[in-house]
């Protein structure tokens, strides 16, 4: 499992490292000193995992991961209590308090081993699939979310909200650029305003003007444009 260490402080990285030789599993290709340090080697080295610092000069770990397209597993390494609750609720796979204890690092690496049963993260030619996981801020609230979990993307000026479980958070970006980022296998624009996960589809029936409409699992009722139906057929094979 390829790791990165983030932390401005060098003795913090060098008892991270010292205590990670313990885990033969956990591979340390990288470190960074700094926010922008830490952005530039997610992207180019594309680790399993990140022990991330929350307060680093200039920008902090959250800030961090605002600025990722596609997030890696992440473990916060802290020195600051009052963050531990908003760790969790961006659901980190866990976060440790510094000064580290290794049983405490050990219970951190078995969470994220865990998670790597059940989902393996997909980066292959940096599309957004289902697998994917982002990272989303809205104010003060915080999420990590995988892309299977989001059943639709809706416009709304220069940002898109996101629906997934209760949720629906807004990002600054349109939806024309958003579409260029997901796997067209699996997220369909069926509109102007909407793109959908196409395993979230319940129900397809006819509409007016030889259009049609999805009703959604979670029970929304969207209609498909007539430019975009001819095209959700061929894909649907219907």
């Amino acid at each position: 499992m390829k790791a990165l260490l983030v932390d401005d402080e060098r003795l913090a990285r060098t008892e991270l490292t010292r205590l990670l030789e313990k885990f033969p599993e956990i591979e340390i290709i990288g470190e960074a000193t700094n926010g922008e340090e830490a952005i530039e080697k997610i992207e180019e080295l594309n680790p399993d995992l990140v022990f991330l610092d929350i307060q680093m000069p200039g920008m902090t770990g959250f800030e961090v991961l605002e600025h990722l397209h596609i997030v890696p597993n992440i473990i916060f390494v802290t020195a600051y209590d009052e963050y531990a609750l908003k760790a969790f609720e961006v659901n980190a796979l866990d976060y440790v308090l510094k000064p580290v204890e290794l049983n405490r690092l050990e219970k951190a690496i078995e969470k994220v081993k865990e998670d790597e049963k059940e989902s393996k993260s997909s980066n292959s030619d940096d599309k957004l699939t289902y697998d994917s996981q982002i990272f989303i801020k809205d104010g003060e609230k915080c999420w990590f979310v995988k892309m299977d979990k989001v059943r639709m993307f809706e416009s709304e000026g220069n940002y898109v909200r996101l629906y997934f479980e209760e949720s629906k958070p807004m990002i600054l970006k349109s939806l024309n650029n958003l579409e260029k980022r997901l796997n067209d296998k699996e997220f369909f624009r069926i509109s102007r305003k909407y793109i959908i996960n196409l395993t979230w589809i319940d129900k397809v029936e006819a509409w007016f003007n030889g259009g049609l409409r999805v009703t959604l699992k979670s029970g929304e009722k969207l209609e498909i444009s007539r430019r975009q139906t001819s095209r959700f057929k061929e894909l649907m094979s219907i």
